[in-house]
């Protein structure tokens, strides 16, 4: 019920714009501003209960409290480790990250990356901060997790050994930026450790907003260098990492940036390298395409940008991939409507550009539980003239998909497509079924397009006779069983157990005239099901004259048909007692 809860107070927050980069979640409930007020007035500087300056803060295995790696730790402040201490000294640049003893250098690209745009870099760190006019030991940073914007609060004790900062650094000794944003990063995870390994791409995201593609450079698309072309027009970021003799002809040229790069590149072109040398020297390209309200500058393009979040819950929503054909149509379903082909199509056939991006949620912070990311992906088909209405395995099964990625254990999958002008339906699903979990589909287009939930519209039959929980006797249920009832709930009884699977709830329910959408199924489930996730027929029957109920109720209380109502505390608590 408190997972419910807060789940309709972000929803709420969302709709005032909570959780934008101007509007950002305060990350532990902390507010910068509250807290530096507090802390101007008292001595010592800040310290942060949150994130202590503890072995816990460090990490859980390698750098655990007994590890050896993390012997002789000494936390201190800047201002213990040089006279003069500066937030940035003369402007954030490239230099100003360098990696210390952690093993989190994709992060370090990402940071150095932010140094490039002096646009995007205020976003993440907030350029009022010193260590001198309203110094209180207090800093922050505003960093994307996982489709909204979360401001991290952190005190700036920063780990030491033998009075050197111990992770990031600058290469500027008095310069401090990097390593307190590391340290928020940190926090955000849940420790140092937690940032161990990982891509490019996930920090481009983190710091942006933006949506990342990997192309791997042995299999690179024939238009990747065009591809590139473009994804700069529309500001993308583009990082690469490392697993021709042309005369008389144009040469395509990259240019590379390693911020901390030990080695130079010799061949031809100088300070650029031919494309054909690029993709024979690295092993991937990673590009982050970012979002409209990330780029303020007028000379690039710019994405259209839809995202949802979604859940994916044992026994209701959690279908498993195609191939578990039984639950597969139980999966959250999304709908995208695309109508204006692509001015400049790279090879030349109109179609509609459309990245599809997967992520599912807190990956960093289960590493420390010992649990592995689920295998995710999403199958594409073709839609059309069903709106509002959840589909069935009598669409979903019999045709193919018209696109689809494939799974992968990793925080996100996704992939661009180049779609025919049309309504499509984005199935998003765990490889297997029964796989609880949280998502974040996201649909970046070149066009303006349409996105939304599929969701069947809520309908259910009002008798005009008043029922309560109460009045479902034998006598209703023998009435249920000698109409459609009974023979709605023997269809779904498969093998005749006295129970339906909960996969089956939506479909009986629809079959009863009871339309719900996914996240009432789920609350349906929870509620009615056993341990087994099944149904019997009483439970079942209880559940339809609950709805039947609640849904009187709250047409009682609406007003003007305006889809809402609006309870005080006693009232809310003589319904919900009721």
């Amino acid at each position: 019920m408190t997972s419910t809860a807060d789940r309709l107070a972000r929803q709420q927050d969302r709709e005032q714009g909570i959780g934008t980069n101007k509007k950002a979640v305060k990350f532990s409930q902390q507010d910068y501003e509250t807290l530096r007020q507090q802390w101007l007035k008292s001595k010592p500087p800040f310290e942060d209960d949150r994130f202590p300056a503890e072995p816990t803060s460090l990490g859980y295995d390698e750098l655990g409290p007994d590890s050896k790696e993390t012997k002789g730790v000494v936390w201190k402040r800047p201002k213990e480790l040089c006279s003069n201490p500066k937030f940035i000294v003369e402007g954030a640049t490239t230099t100003d990250i360098c990696q210390g003893q952690l093993g989190d250098c994709w992060l370090l690209a990402a940071i150095a990356s932010l140094t490039l745009d002096q646009d995007i870099l205020p976003r993440v760190v907030p350029q009022e901060q010193s260590f001198t006019e309203g110094y209180a030991g207090i800093f922050h940073f505003q960093i994307w997790q996982f489709g909204e914007w979360v401001d991290v609060v952190i005190d700036d004790r920063l780990p030491t050994r033998d009075g050197k900062l111990l992770f990031v650094h600058s290469a500027e000794s008095s310069e401090f930026w990097s390593a307190l944003l590391e340290k928020a990063y940190a926090k955000l995870y849940g420790s140092y450790e937690a940032l161990k390994g990982g891509k490019a791409t996930e920090g481009f995201e983190d710091f942006t907003g933006g949506i990342a593609e990997v192309y791997y450079l042995d299999k690179a698309p024939p238009k990747l260098f065009q591809l590139m072309q473009k994804a700069l027009s529309l500001g993308s970021l583009l990082g690469c990492s490392i697993d021709v003799d042309i005369q008389g002809k144009p040469v395509q040229l990259v240019r590379i940036r390693n911020p901390w790069g030990e080695k130079e590149w010799t061949g031809p072109w100088s300070d650029e390298m031919s494309y054909s040398d690029f993709i024979k020297q690295f092993s991937q390209l990673q590009m982050c395409n970012l979002t409209p309200d990330t780029l303020l500058s007028d000379k690039v393009g710019h994405w259209n940008h839809y995202q949802y979040e979604g859940t994916w819950r044992k026994g209701s929503t959690a279908g498993g991939c195609r191939k578990y054909s039984d639950t597969f149509s139980s999966n959250p379903q999304f709908v995208v409507r695309l109508e204006d082909v692509d001015d400049d199509p790279l090879d030349g056939k109109d179609g509609c550009t459309i990245l599809v991006g997967l992520m599912q949620k807190d990956g960093r912070q289960q590493k420390r539980l010992g649990r592995k990311l689920q295998s995710i992906g999403f199958a594409i088909y073709k839609y059309k003239g069903r709106s509002n209405v959840h589909l069935g395995p009598d669409v979903l099964l019999r045709q193919s998909p018209v696109a689809l990625c494939s799974f992968t254990n990793t925080r996100e999958v996704c992939n661009r497509f180049n779609l025919p002008p049309g309504e499509y339906a984005i199935v998003p699903s765990t490889y297997e079924p029964d796989k609880d979990g949280s998502f974040l589909l996201r649909v970046f287009s070149e066009k303006p397009a349409a996105a939304s939930p599929l969701e069947d519209d809520f309908d259910i039959p009002i008798e005009e006779e008043e029922l309560s929980e109460s009045d479902v006797d034998p006598h209703f249920k023998e009435i249920f069983k000698q109409t459609d009832g009974n023979a709605i709930f023997k269809k779904h009884d498969t093998d005749s157990s006295g129970t339906m699977n909960s996969h089956e709830m939506r479909g009986a329910a629809t079959e009863a005239g009871f339309q719900v959408n996914s996240a009432v199924l789920q609350a349906i489930v929870s509620r009615y099901s056993d341990a087994q996730y099944a149904i019997d027929f009483d439970c079942f029957v209880g559940c339809l004259i609950k709805l039947e109920m609640l849904f009187k109720m709250f047409k009682t209380l609406e007003r003007a048909d305006t889809g809402k109502i609006e309870l005080d505390m006693q009232q809310w608590l003589c319904l919900a007692i009721f």
